[in-house]
């Protein structure tokens, strides 16, 4: 029975089965040892299991509905905003340079100005135009700057110099942005403009570019020829602070600085010794000499020492004992013998007995002393800025006891310092600004003005900075000892007809040798109804020098007689 049933079986598994490889017996379990079970070798394979099926279905539907809700999202809830950043990525936005505003004289003479903008550039080139001596004033700009990859990290210029650093925000414009739409392979589409660029304004000096460049060409050709290592000059409307001229040498080339490649150059003018970067006019302080004679003047008659019409007498110098050594006395020279003088001569003729007597006494003639020197000194703005709009004024000192015991703690103050302070020597350094600043008020009794290169510009009260409060008839003696010095005196190179020009010079001696000198010139002109006035310096030329600041300013107004008559009125 058995063996009958197991044929059947055969029979049937024949029938629908092949029959089992012998590789595909089972083991025997003695044969175990043998195989390597890291390897599989020897391992019943198992099918997968319902369950790792189940999971793994679940895992499919999780993460097709987080696909779903992912493009729903897309699609529906930002899709307008993904739209818009697909639709940007075909359009590049560039910058539209907006022009600098132009820079011009009182006449309209363009000082500044901007080039044809052309393919190699994005922008206007700043264009000075070739007028020397206008770089101190007008300045320069900077140009909007790129990075590496060509990128603008910068997109504005800067002024960096003179009126284009003061006045930086009005002339600079505002940038416009240009928008073009390209293809897939890069083709232009369409290209608009989104915003149009705004230019600067447009910004006029009260200078007279012309008088200006006389002004500074008469500097230059006698610094060359005399030996002088730089100079400046400053011409002011009197009445407003409005400055006619200004300049000073040595001067520099504002396309190069703007520019910035040629770093020769560059470096050239920033180490030069001949500092053609500073502005002389306003941030150059010199021993003034005796153009403070005026103020001495006026000075002296406030304070009640001496009578305008007493006399002095000059025998060309005055001699101080010497407490410590009677058989030495300290000797004050005059610079020659000038004789029997009233203040009005005094001034005519720049005599420093006279000043010295007034100022510090000598014999019977009382001195108003070193405190009310410095007390003038400083009513006249000799230690305070002008607030002119250019950049870096400095200010000016005077020599005072308090400035000797800071600066010389060991040596006391000295009656000899106070002589020689009475004629500008000694510590005293003022700006050529400030300079013009005081003969204005001299001619215009006794306002003190702030200068301004605009042209317009704040309302007339507010150009007073402070009045000096004393009678005027003390003015008038002053300007006629100052037009006396045209007519008869010293300063006798300005006498020009029609001009009436008044005027005070001054050489400031330097350093212990006194071998070189500052040579100044200042005055006013018309006598009788002042315009304008002026300051002027040559800078460090030889003592031996008979040519000074008074020919200088002769060649100027020489020039304004010829080309610019008006402003002799």
């Amino acid at each position: 029975m058995p063996r009958q049933f197991l044929r059947r079986i055969r029979k049937r598994i024949k029938g629908t089965y092949r029959d089992i490889d012998p590789e595909d017996i089972f083991i025997d379990s003695a044969n175990l040892p043998g195989f390597d079970t890291e390897r599989f070798q020897g391992r019943i394979e198992r099918p997968v299991g319902g369950r790792t099926f189940f999971a793994f279905k679940i895992t499919l539907v999780v993460f097709a509905v987080l696909l779903v809700g992912k493009l729903a999202n897309l699609e529906i809830m930002k899709g307008t905003v993904y739209a818009q950043v697909s639709e940007n990525n075909r359009l590049d936005h560039t910058l539209i340079f907006a022009n600098r505003g132009l820079i011009i004289d009182r006449k309209g003479v363009e000082l500044a100005s901007n080039g044809v903008r052309n393919t190699d550039s994005d922008f206007a080139s700043r264009i000075y135009p070739p007028l020397e001596g206008l770089a101190s004033v007008v300045g320069y700009a900077k140009y909007p700057s790129k990075d590496s990859s060509g990128h603008y990290y910068d997109t504005s210029f800067h002024g960096l110099a003179g009126v284009e650093k003061v006045y930086d925000a009005a002339l600079q414009g505002t940038n416009g942005l240009n928008i073009t739409e390209t293809d897939a392979r890069g083709g232009l589409i369409s290209e608009n403009v989104l915003q149009k660029p705004i230019d600067g304004k447009p910004l006029a000096l009260s200078l007279d570019a012309g008088v200006t460049q006389a002004l500074y060409k008469a500097i230059k050709s006698a610094a060359n020829e005399r030996g002088f290592t730089g100079g400046a000059g400053v011409i002011m409307d009197v009445n407003t602070g409005e400055i006619l001229a200004m300049t000073s040498y040595p001067d520099y080339d504002q396309n190069v600085m703007a520019d910035g490649s040629n770093k020769t150059e560059i470096t050239r003018l920033l180490t030069s010794s001949s500092t053609p970067l500073l502005n002389r006019a306003v941030n150059g302080l010199y021993t003034p000499g005796s153009i403070v004679k005026p103020v001495m003047a006026i000075a002296a008659q406030d304070v009640g020492v001496i009578d305008p019409l007493t006399k002095i007498l000059s025998t060309g110098s005055i001699s101080v004992p010497n407490p410590y050594d009677p058989s030495h006395p300290s000797v004050f020279k005059d610079w020659r013998p000038q004789g029997w003088m009233t203040m009005r001569d005094a001034l005519a003729v720049s005599s420093d007995v006279y000043f010295y007597e007034v100022g510090g006494g000598f014999g019977s003639q009382k001195g108003i002393g070193i405190d009310n020197i410095d007390k003038y000194f400083s009513l006249f703005g000799m230690t305070t800025k002008t607030g002119i709009d250019l950049p870096g004024e400095v200010s000016g000192t005077i020599a005072s006891i308090d400035w000797k015991a800071k600066n010389f703690p060991n040596d006391p103050w000295r009656l000899g310092d106070t002589y020689h302070t009475a004629i500008g020597q000694y510590g005293t350094q003022v700006t050529p600004v400030e300079a013009v600043r005081w003969v204005s008020a001299v001619a215009n009794g006794g306002k003190l003005l702030v200068p301004s290169v605009l042209l317009g510009g704040k309302p007339l009260p507010e150009r007073i900075s402070s009045v000096v409060d004393v009678p005027q008839s003390e003015f008038e003696v002053v300007r006629e000892g100052m037009r006396q010095g045209v007519v008869s005196g010293i300063t006798g190179a300005l006498n020009i007809p029609g001009a009436e020009v008044a005027a005070k010079s001054g050489t400031a001696e330097l350093g212990v040798s006194k071998a070189r000198v500052n040579s100044w010139i200042t005055g006013f002109w018309p006598f009788n109804n002042p315009r304008y006035a002026f300051a002027l310096i040559l800078e460090k030329g030889p003592v031996t020098n008979l040519v000074g600041a008074a020919s200088v300013m002769r060649q100027v107004l020489d020039y304004i007689q010829t080309n610019a008559p008006e402003y002799l009125k």
